[in-house]
């Protein structure tokens, strides 16, 4: 674990358990609880709650047996990599900790710009059977076609049925025990060439305990998020780079790999602002906003269970959008 210092003297985080991310343990004063919400609240209330936290976290929005299904499909598919623990149900994705965690990767957590292939020659089975997930009938027609959360997301929108689309390129990302977690960031940054206007929806595919490496959203980091952006427009015009120029996120401005940052425990102290935090359930869902600024915690699951989640793009397809996203997942290319 990254720590300096025993377990035994280090402070809890949140509700008794301590939370790590890529730079130490998170102090209780650097962590919130994120807002819970549900489609019973008044729909008025729901645009309310999106506009001004930048997010809504909508409580059971898709029916579980629908989540752990898609769950099951997905490690049946990545079992022959060995990733999981003799003797237990795919569905239950146990990692084997007989296994060295380091050679099962997961995509997609800013370990490498551009969204380059992770892991040695020993991952190479493990990383591509993840990648083929993304192609698969169950997950690309069945799961992020899910007509409730289009649904939820058409009313939340304003947008209706006709208007709200969902585009093809997702990021279904694993992260087993111990590995790196994904860094500080906010979505715009990836989807600079379209309006910023655009949903994400992060469906944890499966329970994520709290010490599970869930996602954790900085409290009102959609203003700094927006702050940040119009800064960094402003540095752009100022260093002379084109309006094209400007829309690139891989710049001097940020990490190599488009991150804010790589550690959000510094990265609060930095901005005086907590890190929000939840246990997810099956059929549970986060919407936010393309400038919510947003990470996860190092996976420290006490039965291994392998965090599994995917983020889901939708856009009002009645106005311009980033179509380099109009393409399944693929490494190294450049998004």
């Amino acid at each position: 674990m990254p720590h300096a210092v025993s377990p035994d003297q280090e402070m809890p985080s949140f509700n008794g358990e301590k939370l790590y991310v890529n730079d130490g343990l998170l102090r209780p004063d650097q962590v919130g609880a994120l807002k819970r919400s549900s489609l019973d609240l008044p729909l008025g209330e729901l645009r309310r709650r999106y506009h001004q936290d930048g997010y809504v976290f909508l409580k059971g929005l898709l029916p579980r047996e629908d989540v752990l299904k898609a769950r099951e499909e997905y490690f049946k598919m990545l079992a022959p990599s060995g990733v999981l623990k003799p003797g237990t149900e795919a569905v239950d994705g146990i990692f084997d900790d007989a296994k060295n965690a380091a050679d099962f990767p997961g995509i997609g957590a800013g370990a490498s710009p551009g969204n380059g292939k992770p892991g040695a020659e020993t991952a190479e089975k493990f990383v591509d059977l993840a990648l083929q997930a993304h192609y698969t009938d169950w997950y690309k027609e069945t799961f992020c076609k899910h007509p409730m959360l289009k649904d939820a997301i058409a009313r939340i929108s304003g947008w209706g049925p006709e208007r709200t689309f969902p585009i093809r390129r997702s990021l279904l990302r694993n992260n087993t025990p111990g590995n790196k977690a994904i860094g500080v960031h906010y979505d715009q940054i990836f989807l600079r060439h379209g309006e910023d206007t655009s949903f994400t929806a992060w469906v944890p595919m499966g329970d994520v305990s709290l010490t599970g490496g869930g996602l954790i959203y900085l409290e009102d980091g959609h203003t700094l998020g927006r702050e940040v952006e119009a800064d960094f427009t402003r540095r752009a015009k100022e260093a002379g780079l084109s309006e094209e120029q400007t829309k690139y996120a891989f710049n001097q401005n940020m990490l190599s790999t488009g991150l804010l940052s790589d550690g959000p425990r510094e990265y609060s102290d930095t901005f005086q602002r907590k890190w929000l935090v939840t246990a997810y359930e099956a059929g549970d869902v986060v919407l936010h906003t393309p400038y919510a600024i947003h990470a996860s915690t190092l996976n420290y699951d006490p039965s291994n269970v392998i965090r599994v989640g995917t983020d889901l793009r939708f856009v009002d397809q009645s106005k311009p959008w980033d179509k380099r996203w109009d393409k399944y997942y693929e490494f190294n290319d450049g998004v």
